[in-house]
């Protein structure tokens, strides 16, 4: 269907994850706005998505034998999955004008609908050999690098929306790095409105504009010094955006500016929402909990399963309410089926030993402190005992420490020094290379996802709905999602984690994890397997049925975008 032009959404974010080999991504924001896109393919909604090109992508893991990251240059050739587009706009930053090219995705959804991504590019003759950097890294690890490469996402992707000739009547930036977009907006609008007062013209940048913050921890919210801002865009500019309340003091915060210039701001969970609140006091922000795309984590045999008996699943998420009726035999074969390409592709990485028959535990995301990875090996003699009494473990790790968190990279080492001392009762791995692929092969084959952030931050925890499209029950903090997605007996099971504050949060946390572990899921699983079946779909029924994306994007275009259900429902 053709997108009326009054009711075009521009979704605007710093990562998309399109596939697994374009490497416009590194984790779950961008995994998030893919499947965004997916499903708004698939739902028929007007909309387009805006992104950098990335020639170097985010970086390729490499592990040595003992855990040690390096970080190397990803290679591809956009040319081959993207189509160039001759469309350029010029931006003026740091005193000089920076050109920006443009690339063109198409996210095919399920009835033939496409979504465009445009993916801008500086990498063009006429542009200095710094400026032509500007496009290369994902996250470049300097100030001045992500500060222009907001410039280019915010300022430039609104220009070249309009170069396209494209018209949104809704901006929707995803977390605060496009946030430059809405002063683009507001410098339009305060030119050429009728009405030129700052309260005029903020009033209809806000009726445009939606913001969603994702992370409750306030490292995570990008800010640059006043003065770093006032040489990329000049103190006259600074000085007008200065003009708008609350918005520049000695810095400039990317989030503020987004909640400042913003008529709906969200955050991804309901527990999220609330922390976020706490975080930016005066402010209403509203919940819309993250989903998944369905058919994108679901593996090929658990899709052949639900195609049998939810022919409707792939349009209408909340149809895999009636996966109750599935025979769990069949539910308990797609998921072995699944669990089998994992293990074989484990053991095609060494002599990991990996066996079907044995119960696997899996953990992957980005390494880093309050994700608490060493958690579950915390105490590994008592983990080791643990195997022993149920016939041996199996513990599939992966994730990339950012390459400026040396902590996060010595936990990498830290899991590695672990696998000789929990022979032979556990097995170990720590798969390299975390992508899109590897994240579907671990989140359909193990037999339990788990999930051991510090609360209250985690802000939403998307690979554990991937799980449960899967049939594999969850094993987590009362954090992010999970909140609102356990249900007691049906989708797995929840650690009452200590305050964050409380001395030895980290023992009376490990120590109820393995107490569930050892009295409650293993003797489950090796004790009544009809009951683990039923489980398992029950994690489809009542957790996939409404953490997905369609479900998601429904509240968004309700409630955000200004969508009446009708119009929605027509599509």
């Amino acid at each position: 269907m053709t997108a009326a032009p009054k009711d075009l959404i521009a979704y605007f974010s710093m990562e998309i994850a399109l596939a697994s080999e374009i490497p416009t991504y590194s984790g779950g924001l961008g995994v998030l706005a893919g499947d965004t896109l997916r499903s708004a393919a698939d739902m028929g909604l007007p909309m387009v998505g805006v992104t950098l090109l990335y020639r170097k992508g985010y970086f390729r893991q490499v592990l040595d034998a003992h855990g040690h990251q390096t970080e190397k240059d990803v290679v591809w050739a956009p040319e081959l999955h993207l189509e160039r587009l001759h469309n350029e706009v010029v931006i003026h930053i740091q005193g000089r004008d920076l050109r920006i090219g443009v690339w063109r995705y198409r996210v095919a959804g399920v009835d033939g609908h496409h979504i465009p991504v445009y993916l801008l590019d500086t990498d063009l003759e006429g542009n200095s050999a710094d400026d032509r950097r500007i496009s290369d890294h994902l996250y470049g690890f300097e100030e001045r690098y992500r500060l222009t490469q907001e410039a280019v996402l915010g300022i430039g992707g609104r220009q070249m929306l309009i170069a396209l000739g494209l018209q949104p009547t809704r901006y929707h930036m995803n977390e605060g790095h496009s946030a430059l977009l809405a002063i683009d907006l507001l410098k339009d609008i305060w030119e050429h409105t009728k009405d030129p007062t700052l309260a005029a013209c903020l009033a209809q940048v806000r009726a445009a504009c939606v913001f969603t913050t994702h992370t409750p921890i306030p490292a995570g919210h990008d800010r640059f010094p006043r003065a770093l801002a006032e040489e990329v865009f000049g103190a006259e500019a600074v000085a007008r955006v200065a003009e708008i309340p609350r918005l520049l003091t000695t810095e400039l915060n990317m989030s503020i500016l987004g909640l400042e210039l913003s008529g709906f701001v969200n955050g991804v969970s309901m527990r999220h929402a609330e922390v976020s609140r706490g975080m930016f006091p005066g402010h209403e922000i509203h919940a819309v909990t993250n989903g998944v795309h369905s058919a994108t984590w679901t593996a090929p045999p658990m899709q052949a399963v639900l195609d049998r008996h939810v022919p409707a699943w792939r349009r209408h998420g909340h149809a895999l309410r009636a996966a109750q009726k599935i025979p769990t035999a069949e539910i308990v074969a797609a998921h072995r089926a699944a669990k089998q390409s994992l293990i074989d592709e484990i053991n095609t990485l060494g002599p990991h030993h990996f066996e079907a028959d044995r119960f696997t535990i899996g953990f992957a995301r980005r390494v880093t402190g309050y994700k608490r990875i060493m958690l579950l090996l915390r105490d590994v003699r008592r983990l080791r005992e643990i195997g022993g009494r149920w016939g041996s473990l199996q513990i599939v790790f992966s994730g990339k420490a950012h390459p400026k968190d040396h902590d996060g990279k010595r936990l990498i080492e830290a899991v590695f020094r672990q696998q000789e001392a929990l022979l032979p009762y556990v097995r170990l791995v720590f798969v390299p290379s975390y992508d899109m692929r590897v994240a579907g092969k671990i989140v359909a084959g193990v037999d339990l996802w788990l999930n051991t952030p510090m609360p209250p931050l985690e802000a939403s925890g998307t690979s554990g709905m991937k799980a449960a499209h899967n049939g594999v029950p969850n094993f987590s903090v009362r954090d992010g999602w999970w909140c609102e997605g356990y249900v007691q007996g049906h989708t797995g099971w929840v650690i009452d984690a200590a305050h964050s504050g409380d001395h030895g949060a980290d023992e009376q946390d490990a120590d109820r994890l393995y107490r569930a572990l050892d009295e409650e899921i293993l003797p489950l699983y090796f004790s009544n397997q009809a009951r683990w079946g039923e489980m398992m779909r029950d994690c489809i029924a009542f957790a996939a049925s409404y953490f997905n994306t369609e479900r998601m994007l429904e509240e968004y275009a309700t409630r955000a975008y200004g969508l009446s259900a009708a119009a929605i429902a027509r599509r």
